[in-house]
């Protein structure tokens, strides 16, 4: 038995777009439980429309944070395999059908696949989008399925799976997917990897917007004790080795600033790499038109969006680290 869970929160302008795709897999699930952590805008409304065409289950449980609204789903549901998802994306319509695959046809007991990794994509409808998307999200030949850590937008997994790592971490708001991957993959090694289980979401659509993204994931970071290392590689670059290289440029030769532009390219190639293919699907699509001024939009665009980014970031960690001392949070590298 097949459970499709998600949780929303005011997504009355984006909700039907996952209801929709829903409504149009080629494997349809048993049910679908969906958790609103108190909505106050038309969400439950737009929900309850659904529920005569699928098997649709709402559960209201206001001021329940992500973690808290899918462990609740989970709980609820009745499917021994679980399919993640969230709101505002739509599902491509093979979804279901290729996240859950790998659980349905393996019959060995123990069973060897307890869970599935699917992927998303970015669905632009700007140009700003189309290079946030090619600026911060990888593209699929990018990734190693040894190490892949999927997004809750797109991944699968046995019931007996999500029960044996305690669920989602209901103490942590941000980042939760990612302590709840770390956690099935010390218990179960490998995931299995489908590349075409596909969800679309669009980026942020603002800097500020993006900014209060990417902070909110690095509070999440410092909360969790993630990525010391990346974060502190982050702190060294900005604080020690740009200035550095200004003083060098100011005090031997003005020849060294050149190694801001070294530095930049290797620090921006994978996104510009990424730019051309992500700006002909859009176009493809008829999301967004693609001209010469688009073109030189996207191409500055990109090292703003890294920029804004990495002072998100680095703003952030220390906000959820001084949470983190606080507080005194559990330890999630315990699995048992």
């Amino acid at each position: 038995m097949i459970s499709v869970i998600a949780t929303v929160l005011n997504e009355g302008g984006a909700i039907e777009r996952l209801m929709d795709s829903l409504l149009k897999q080629t494997c349809k699930p048993d049910e679908i439980v969906i958790v609103d952590g108190g909505s106050r805008d038309r969400t439950i409304y737009l929900l309850r429309r659904y529920e005569g065409r699928l098997p649709l289950r709402v559960i209201v449980a206001p001021g329940c944070n992500i973690s808290q609204g899918r462990n609740i789903a989970i709980r609820a549901a009745q499917g021994d395999i679980i399919a993640v998802t969230d709101a505002g994306v739509m599902l491509a319509p093979t979804w279901v059908e290729r996240i859950t695959q790998p659980l349905r046809n393996d019959s060995a007991q123990p069973p060897r696949v307890n869970v599935v990794s699917g992927f998303f994509r970015a669905d632009p409808q700007t140009i700003f989008e189309a290079t946030m998307g090619a600026t911060v999200l990888p593209l699929v030949d990018e990734i190693d399925p040894a190490t892949f850590l999927p997004s809750s937008r797109s991944i699968a997994f046995r019931k007996s799976a999500w029960q044996s790592v305690d669920g989602y971490p209901e103490w942590l708001d941000y980042c939760e997917d990612l302590i709840f991957d770390l956690r099935l993959k010390e218990k179960y090694s490998a995931f299995a990897f489908v590349p075409d289980a596909l969800v679309y979401f669009r980026p942020r659509t603002t800097l500020a917007g993006y900014f209060k993204q990417y902070w909110l994931y690095a509070r999440g970071d410092g909360k969790a004790d993630l990525w010391r290392k990346r974060h502190a590689v982050r702190y060294g670059v900005y604080g020690v080795l740009i200035p550095l290289v200004y003083v060098f440029g100011r005090r031997i030769h003005p020849l060294m600033w050149l190694l801001y532009a070294l530095g930049g390219a290797i620090y921006l190639r994978k996104a510009y790499r990424r730019l051309s293919p992500v700006l002909s699907d859009a176009a493809r699509a008829n999301r967004v038109r693609v001209t010469l001024t688009s073109n030189i939009e996207a191409l500055a665009l990109v090292p703003v969006i890294r920029v804004v980014g990495d002072i998100a970031k680095m703003i952030g960690y220390p906000v959820g680290w001084l949470w983190r001392l606080r507080n005194n949070p559990p330890n999630w590298r315990n699995v048992k």
